[in-house]
């Protein structure tokens, strides 16, 4: 591993209780994450929110606030510690989740919303930064395993909200308290676990650090990869069951698989990814992801058949899925906790808005054509990687 942090990475940083303390920090904020996404629909009944721009002024806030708990996290992590970071994350992360499941008006939701997304920000940074020091004491890659995690916990928490209004003869507000409130309950309970079993972990004192305001040329370069791949997974997101439906010729429904078998394919690159990272290094891993995706959007972009398609959704679900834990994890060791905050929120913003880009490409050019922007750029990934170094 690298020399970040080297010396007082800390003895207890080793342990079998802080790698716990991490996962459960990844698990509980892709579960919050993921109970807030799965009750938007919830939240606009319950409100009346029949404006078009309402939902989006939502997430806009919620982004916004991210972005700025990211830069605020990786500051304070440098200074103080992401375990200290981290703890404090947890705070406006469940209280913005309480706010937001009981609002009873669309202003107190925004305030709730903000909220929830300062905590994730500062979770986003302080997690991985936290990941990058367990990974420094063990001296093996948990990176993508924690990320697989993430995954998970957002997939479970997108399942409660399902499973509530399945179960459940409730009003739409009663069920949004309910859902927001279980994700309180494990935000405090992932607290608690870090407070009681989490071991110090000391600022950084290293010259690898982001200071005076020079950024090492490996962080630019990290950044741009983010960009890369930020494109990619948001497309992935938005607009894989749409290019099903319309090129297949299938329901919604069955256009749905295409982010499921995205989603399925990332969660299992990633309980591997640290296994390969051991074997192979990391400048390998992203280089054979990279290529894996740009396979992948190669398929969608030539493909009619429904296998066909779900063979590229997979590939390219595969691929980022390989790259992105990688890249973070990289920032964290060469970069200190700023300059992993600069690549998450490169990552971030570009998960964000990039789909945005991509529907108005989809509009002048069509969809499947489309899909060219983001293998083009899955392919700088693979040259973007030489810049890497071989093993951390």
């Amino acid at each position: 591993m690298s020399r970040v942090g080297s010396g007082r990475v800390g003895a207890g940083l080793g342990t079998r209780a802080a790698l716990i303390c991490v996962a459960a920090t990844f698990a509980t904020n892709g579960f919050v994450l993921g109970a807030y996404a799965g009750s938007l629909p919830t939240l606009r009944e319950h409100l009346g929110l029949n404006h078009p721009l309402q939902i989006p002024a939502v997430l806009l806030v919620v982004s916004l606030f991210g972005i700025l708990g990211m830069q605020v996290g990786g500051r304070a992590a440098e200074r103080v510690g992401p375990r200290l970071v981290t703890l404090s994350g947890f705070a406006p992360l469940g209280i913005g989740a309480i706010v937001f499941g009981i609002s009873p008006t669309y202003p107190l939701t925004l305030v709730g919303g903000a909220l929830l997304g300062f905590g994730n920000g500062l979770l986003d940074v302080s997690m991985n930064a936290f990941a990058v020091r367990v990974e420094q004491a063990r001296r093996k890659a948990v990176m993508s395993r924690l990320h697989a995690l993430w995954s998970l916990g957002n997939a479970s928490g997108a399942g409660v909200v399902l499973g509530l209004g399945q179960v459940l003869t409730v009003g739409p507000g009663a069920l949004l308290a309910l859902a927001l409130a279980t994700t309180a309950v494990a935000t405090l309970a992932a607290g608690v676990t870090v407070a009681l079993w989490c071991p110090p972990v000391p600022p950084e004192t290293t010259e690898h650090l982001v200071t005076g305001g020079r950024v090492p040329r490996i962080v630019w370069v990290l950044g741009a990869m983010a960009v890369a791949f930020g494109l990619a997974e948001g497309t992935a997101y938005d607009w894989s069951a749409i290019l099903i439906t319309d090129i297949a010729g299938v329901t919604a429904s069955v256009g749905a698989l295409g982010l499921t078998v995205t989603a399925s394919a990332m969660v299992t690159i990633r309980l591997l990814g640290d296994w390969l990272v051991d074997r192979f290094g990391r400048r390998a891993v992203v280089r054979s992801g990279g290529a894996c995706a740009v396979v992948g959007f190669g398929l969608l972009i030539v493909g009619t058949a429904l296998p066909v398609l779900l063979a590229g959704w997979g590939l390219v679900g595969l691929g980022i899925g390989a790259v992105a834990p990688q890249v973070y994890a990289v920032a964290g060791h060469q970069g200190g906790p700023r300059g992993l905050a600069m690549v998450v929120t490169f990552g971030y913003a570009t998960f964000l808005a990039g789909p945005a880009v991509i529907g108005g490409l989809i509009g002048t050019v069509g969809i499947q054509p489309a899909m060219v922007a983001p293998g083009l750029l899955c392919l700088a990934l693979v040259v973007l990687a030489q810049g890497m170094p071989r093993r951390d």
